[in-house]
């Protein structure tokens, strides 16, 4: 896809929300299941069943996929998006390239073994590899860019509020 291409898919959308803002405003839902034999969530994800469990460092046996590396592949897909998506609204070429994200933790906290110890990541390192020849100056524009509006990166950057609730169904 070339930028005019994506202008031009993206120009009524913006002109509806430039006109309606209430009509931006989506929300995007997940659901998972849980089974009563295995410490398992079974998520689906509107294109497969993704099974989570506990990662190999908490007990886990290494088949279910672990939450954390699922937040790490989220912001990695849409890290990758975004950048492909401003490269090519600033008509810079992208030939190919990687996307890598890499998170520290501390399982002392998750397993309630160092009261000091944080539960979740400590730190986060997102990495771009690209084969492009466009300059500094561009390349510099493409980063800012893309941590600009990649939604999964801004997340993390600045956390919403988040409320729990909890229903007791009886079987």
């Amino acid at each position: 896809m070339d930028a005019e291409s994506l202008r031009a898919l993206q120009a009524p959308l913006k002109a509806r929300y430039r006109e309606d803002a209430g009509a931006a405003l989506i929300t995007l839902k997940a659901k998972g299941t849980l089974d009563d034999a295995n410490i398992v969530c079974k998520v689906d994800t509107g294109r497969a069943l993704v099974e989570a469990g506990l990662h190999p460092a908490t007990g886990g046996d290494g088949i279910a996929a672990c939450s954390g590396d699922m937040l790490l592949e989220a912001l990695v897909a849409c890290a990758g998006v975004t950048v492909k998506a401003v490269a090519t609204a600033l008509g810079i070429e992208l030939r190919g390239g990687t996307v890598s994200a890499e998170g520290d933790l501390d399982f002392r906290g998750t397993l309630g073994v160092e009261k000091t110890a944080p539960v979740g990541f400590k730190s986060i390192r997102l990495a771009f590899d690209l084969d492009t020849d466009a300059d500094a100056e561009k390349l510099a524009s493409l980063q800012k860019l893309t941590e600009r509006y990649c939604v999964v990166y801004q997340t993390l950057r600045t956390p919403p509020a988040i409320e729990v609730t909890q229903r007791l169904s009886k079987a």
